[in-house]
Order: C-alpha cells, then structure tokens, then sequence
C-alpha cells in the first residue's frame, strides 16, 4: 500500500487517488509510503473505528476551473469558498469568496436540502436567480458560484435517510 498524507492530516491511499486528498482536493506533494507495515496495520485499525459521517448527496460541477470535479454533502451546514477550512473547496475560481460563499444544509428531520447565501460579498444563484434567503434545492438544480456552475444531486430525501445508526430507511415503494 502506497499512503500519502495532506496538510489538513488526511491520510489515503495514493493508488486510488493518486496526488490529491479525497477528503479535501489538496494536492500532495510529498509521499509517505515508505511507513513500515506495523505502522500500516496501526494506521488500518484507527481507520477502520474512525465515524463516518455518511454523504447526504453531491454537487458536480459542469462548467468552470474545477470542471468535472464532485464534491460530498452531508448532513449539517455544507459551507462552501476556497479556502481550506471549507467543507467543499472550490479551487481556481478567484470570484468565489475565500470564507462562506454559499452553504447547502442537509436537515435529517425534515429531508430537505437548503441553498444558503453565505456571509461573503459573493452572490449565489439558483437557476439563474440570486440567492438571498434559504432556497429549497431540488434534483438537478444549477447553483452559480463566481465562473462555476454545480448540479445537485441529492441520495437522502424521501425516499432515503440514514438512521441514527447509519442504517438504510428506504420508503416502501413499489417501482
């Protein structure tokens, strides 16, 4: 196995992600495979008891510096700018706010996803529209965020949650 780690401490696997953190689109330059296997075996266990905080849905942008690039939502406030404290850094878009641009929230009560303006300069847009109180997202909604332009793409609503213990509530549905 081949480790790397980021600035923000994120330990993966560079063979399936290769230079940049799937936690936090860092590139990483430095690369630490040279740990020995007890310190590998070590550093499986912790992973493996590490919380896992379960995606809620994605924004994918399509159009943009970061073209083709997925971010995760989860449940909770998503606060989104270029900075690396962001729970979705957008990089190479100097017109994004580098601190709360926008935020999507994820509330697990009411299985709603809400558009946020953030506390930036920065204007949001949904659909065109700018974004200056909480928005419902629904399917396929285009959000606009300096030159970039994401889809939301929602797995719990409905039809979906995760449970208090990250168990599948699926509604009964026939297809």
């Amino acid at each position: 196995m081949s480790f790397k780690r980021c600035k923000n401490g994120h330990l993966f696997e560079s063979r399936l992600h290769g230079n940049i953190c799937p936690y936090c689109h860092m590139v990483v330059e430095k690369e630490t495979d040279n740990l020995g296997s007890g310190v590998i075996n070590e550093l499986e266990a912790k992973l493996l008891y590490e919380e896992i905080d379960p995606v809620c849905g994605w924004l994918a942008c399509f159009e943009g510096p970061r073209q083709g690039q997925s971010y995760v939502l989860h449940e909770g406030k998503n606060f989104i700018g270029r900075s690396d404290d962001m729970d979705i850094r957008i990089l190479g878009d100097d017109k994004i706010s580098r601190r709360n641009h926008a935020v999507v929230a994820y509330d697990n009560k009411t299985r709603r996803f809400m558009l946020l303006p953030g506390d930036s300069n920065g204007i949001t847009y949904l659909g065109g529209t700018a974004v200056y109180t909480p928005t419902l997202l629904t399917d396929m909604s285009a959000i606009q965020l300096g030159r970039t332009k994401l889809i939301f793409r929602p797995l719990c609503g409905d039809n979906f949650v995760w449970t208090d213990d990250q168990e599948v509530d699926l509604a009964s549905s026939t297809g």
